[in-house]
């Protein structure tokens, strides 16, 4: 069967896997309501198309953090790529690089940050921290990924605690003890220690302790997380770079708002000061359209990269990503955007349904 649309590649990818590995890359907390919302949402939002404009050529680049992409769709930070492929992370960080977009390693990625530098090294790469309790651990991190060539450091803040993932517990799914996580090991036993010995998150970390982080790196913080305006305007009083709206795909707290519905308050809080960027949902070249019209400055695909991983390994990403950016492309042109610049609000006529 040809693979054409991101659906086929996520029904591919459920016949490869075990079912564990997939209830882990597919679950959801509590009863899901959040995760499929997440897709619902971007249904309910309608297009206004302008025609009878040349969109003989339509240029999809923009600019992340100053740095230029061929489109504004990139991979959002997901745990253990190992599950998908052997390879792991080194794959998709390959395929980032050839279709010059960015990639955001994952603090629970199970290939060392090292490894994933080599394996792409012209790659456009952000780094994700998980707060850990240990702070010297945090130090460590944030200085590897900088000294590694990391463009920014992407903090996830909607994890005090992990979110209640009921099919992980059925499955009594334990994947730390299955996959080394070798960036949560001091360099010593990285090379030595045959079972990982994780820190554990901080759930005390607050606004206060993001000056702890300022102090140590000079790359640009991103919230990664947020979903409030509240939250957005405390950002901007603390100086981060950037707002990831995010609701982890409907794994932390069920019942948030669906990210392409938080996104509106996000915006219109941080009024253009600093970039937007969100997941959650994205699964046609319109719901990237959808997303740009209302704010976001790029989107991530999270899921879909492991499906694509799970069919192809890199190749499998790369095709991910070329089916979503040409349905991008023909989104555009059949709205009469000849270029990110023309992707406005008034693109945007929410259903009454």
């Amino acid at each position: 069967m040809a693979l054409v649309c991101l659906a086929d590649f996520k029904a591919y990818a459920q016949d490869q896997l075990s079912k564990s590995s997939w209830e882990f890359i597919e679950g959801d907390a509590d009863e899901g309501i959040t995760h499929k919302d997440n897709i619902a949402a971007f249904k309910r939002i309608r297009l206004r198309p302008r025609y009878l404009r040349d969109v003989s050529k339509v240029d999809t680049r923009t600019t992340i953090q100053g740095q230029e992409i061929s489109a504004p769709i990139c991979i959002s930070p997901t745990a253990f790529h190992s599950l998908a492929w052997p390879d792991g992370e080194r794959s998709t960080a390959r395929a980032a690089q050839e279709l010059n977009i960015c990639y955001i390693t994952s603090t629970y990625a199970s290939c060392a940050l090292e490894d994933i530098a080599a394996a792409a090294p012209g790659g456009l790469r952000w780094f994700q921290l998980y707060v850990q309790s240990d702070w010297e651990l945090n130090k460590q991190l944030v200085q590897r990924a900088e000294a590694l060539g990391f463009k920014a450091l992407v903090i996830t803040v909607d994890v005090p605690v992990p979110g209640n993932r009921r099919q992980n517990m059925r499955n009594q799914l334990d994947l730390e003890k299955n996959i080394k996580l070798k960036d949560l090991r001091s360099p010593e036993e990285r090379s030595s220690t045959p079972s990982a010995h994780t820190s554990f998150l901080s759930p005390s970390f607050c606004w206060d302790d993001l000056s702890r982080i300022q102090r140590i790196t000079r790359l640009p913080i991103i919230l990664k997380g947020i979903l409030t305006k509240e939250d957005a305007e405390l950002a901007l009083k603390h100086n981060v770079q950037g707002i990831f709206v995010s609701n982890h795909g409907g794994r932390q707290l069920d019942g948030v708002p669906a990210s392409i519905d938080a996104l509106t308050e996000v915006v219109a809080a941080v009024k253009g000061k600093i970039e937007v960027y969100m997941d959650g949902g994205v699964r046609t070249g319109s719901d990237v359209l959808k997303a740009l019209a209302l704010g976001a400055r790029c989107v991530f695909l999270g899921r879909p990269i492991l499906w694509g991983l799970t069919c192809k390994g890199e190749h499998g990403v790369k095709q991910v990503l070329n089916i979503l950016k040409a349905e991008f492309h023909t989104s555009m042109a059949l709205s009469g955007c000849r270029s990110i610049t023309e992707i406005t609000p008034d693109l945007i006529q929410f259903s009454r349904l």
